[in-house]
């Protein structure tokens, strides 16, 4: 009995450990991004389990302490102040079969933003495009599968776009009055099992390539301390407008997904859900130097 019970508690402490740990390997298997997202559930367990278990003391509370740092550096981010920047991007996953296009054209008007970035558009509720026409002329979009695109809509003029199917990226270079940038709208597919990892290895030399200061948002299927994001954020040279909040529940888990990058970050605030399972982002970033 005492040996099963030995053996028990060492298996669990070590898929715990895997799970933790390999939380911190995205940089060496796509997997690693995956576990990332739930870093704060499994911390809490793995530390739970540890200092109840009859592991040597040193062990268990140095296990312990790694768990709580983990789970203070995520959760600091919610609690950060960012300044408000002069570009106001809206960004919203519409969600395939959502058709509340008058609530979205409503809140969309209400934010007044100078770049709305919209993704899963589909027949459902591509007439919000057209009904916000008047004020955002400068429209793009791109196929992500047959049926779902994203698109991308300005209030200023717009000198070239660019698009890469079944990849989730539409482009535009805006002329706004500071000065000319790329505004991108990105649906990222889920990490590990799926393509993710692949499809950010197309898409970040093209960002890469692109001439001038560049400003993402989207549905990111990814928490942003993850490796890929970190990634994206170095390619670009770019950083994630905040502070943290959850952009989507799944399983009644909080998740960060949704997020706006630009060259000095910003001020993101959370929109209603409107019919849609994401919440939108309305964020004020910095594109130029102040």
């Amino acid at each position: 009995m005492v040996r099963a019970r030995q053996w028990m508690v060492s298996t669990v402490s070590l898929i715990l450990a895997a799970g933790f740990f390999g939380g911190f390997a995205g940089a060496w298997h796509p997997a690693g991004d995956s576990l990332a997202v739930f870093r704060i559930p499994i911390a809490v367990v793995f530390a739970l389990w540890v200092i109840w278990s009859p592991l040597p003391a040193w062990l268990r509370w140095s296990v312990a302490v790694l768990c709580l740092a983990a789970m203070t550096q995520i959760v600091a981010q919610k609690y950060v102040s960012h300044p408000s920047g002069t570009v106001a991007v809206y960004q919203k996953n519409l969600l395939f079969e959502n058709d509340q296009v008058a609530a979205l054209a409503a809140d969309i008007r209400a934010a007044d933003p100078d770049i709305v970035t919209l993704q899963e558009v589909t027949s459902r509720n591509a007439s919000l495009l057209r009904e916000l026409r008047a004020e955002y002329p400068h429209q793009a979009s791109c196929a992500l599968v047959r049926w779902a695109r994203v698109a991308i809509l300005s209030r200023w003029p717009v000198d070239g776009e660019i698009c890469i199917e079944k990849q989730g990226l539409v482009g535009i270079n805006v002329e706004s009055p500071q000065g000319a940038f790329w505004a991108v709208s990105l649906h990222a597919y889920w990490p590990w099992p799926h393509d993710q990892a692949a499809q950010m290895d197309t898409l970040l030399p093209v960002l890469a390539e692109l001439e001038g200061p560049v400003v993402i948002a989207g549905d990111f299927n990814m928490v942003p301390w993850s490796h890929v994001l970190r990634r994206l954020s170095a390619t670009t040279q770019t950083h994630r407008a905040g502070p943290l909040f959850s952009t989507l529940s799944k399983l009644g888990a909080p998740l960060p997904i949704d997020h706006v990058f630009a060259p000095m970050g910003g001020a993101a605030t959370a929109r209603p859900l409107l019919g849609s399972d994401h919440r939108g982002v309305l964020a004020n970033v910095f594109v130029f130097d102040p």
